[in-house]
């Protein structure tokens, strides 16, 4: 079935471009415009010299661009001697394994919660979504409480365990997972499949958008998270490149460490944008049809 219709001349929602689209991008590209000056200011300051970071009034386009920011940046070690580069391999670690394997815990336990019967079923799953409500500051001391408890300040696994479990991501996938016909799932059954079969041959495939949205959501948190580095971690060489950017404009450094600052909110950028925009198209597709079509 063809996806155009007319209605009063008009073509709703065509396959190609049409006359009638002219009005509606007349209407959005203004908005589009206005929405994408942050991004292009982002990439303009970070390769502003020093002159132009601090001319007035203020340029939103660079003239004179150079490397020199980041350059700096990558010269310039902190004041324990532990060059940028090692906050960046250490964000680039922790943001990989969490983001595999919140995928993992998110998936499995959506798939437990949705498809298999066992006792306190609906009590995990309402505890689930009682923690949705909560922020993370407000449960800032108890959690301090339970790392220290198990031993982990200090260590590589306070920066992975913690972000493994996303209440939003589990929510998200049950309600994914409730849509599956349970008919398929007794087919597989039938002709031999067992759970682990069933989750990675028939689960997965079928909520790939809702996987999108939790890499994203959960990149975007830990990739981000400075917090734990101030909190839970004492040994310089496990902080955070997010944690770094905090340093490059302390008060001893404030004018000097502006253009390093830039380049680094550029690199810490830059990710974000690369896996929405590799990944929106699954996104929209979650927002718009929440399952299976």
């Amino acid at each position: 079935m063809r996806r155009t219709s007319s209605f009063q001349g008009t073509k709703i929602n065509p396959l190609k471009f049409h006359r009638s689209q002219v009005k509606f991008l007349l209407f959005i590209l203004p908005i589009a415009t206005f929405m994408v000056l942050p991004i292009i200011y982002i990439f303009n300051h970070a390769f502003k010299p020093m002159d132009e970071l601090f001319a007035f009034p203020p340029r939103f386009f660079v003239i004179r661009p150079t490397f020199a920011n980041f350059s700096d940046l990558f010269q310039v070690a902190s004041s324990t001697g532990i060059p940028m580069s090692r906050y960046l391999f250490n964000s680039i670690v922790i943001t990989l394994v969490v983001v595999a394997f919140s995928i993992v815990v998110s998936s499995m336990s959506g798939y437990a919660l949705s498809k298999l019967k066992f006792r306190m079923k609906r009590t995990l799953m309402t505890m689930n979504n009682i923690a949705l409500m909560f922020v993370g500051a407000s449960v800032i001391i108890p959690r301090y409480l339970i790392i220290e408890s198990l031993g982990l300040i200090d260590s590589f696994w306070v920066h992975v365990l913690p972000g493994l479990a996303i209440p939003v991501g589990l929510f998200l996938i049950k309600q994914f997972i409730d849509q599956i016909p349970d008919e398929l799932l007794d087919a597989a059954k039938i002709d031999g499949a067992n759970h682990f079969q069933i989750y990675v041959k028939i689960i997965m495939p079928l909520i790939k958008p809702a996987i999108a949205t939790i890499a994203i959501v959960s990149f975007q948190a830990i990739w981000n998270n400075a917090e734990t580095s101030v909190i839970y971690i004492n040994r310089e060489s496990l902080k955070t490149f997010a944690f770094y950017m905090s340093t490059l404009t302390t008060a001893s450094n404030v004018v000097a460490g502006q253009g390093m600052a830039a380049a680094a909110a550029l690199i810490m950028f830059l990710p974000n944008l690369f896996i929405f925009i590799m990944l929106q198209s699954k996104v929209m597709n979650t927002m718009a049809h929440s399952g299976l079509k």
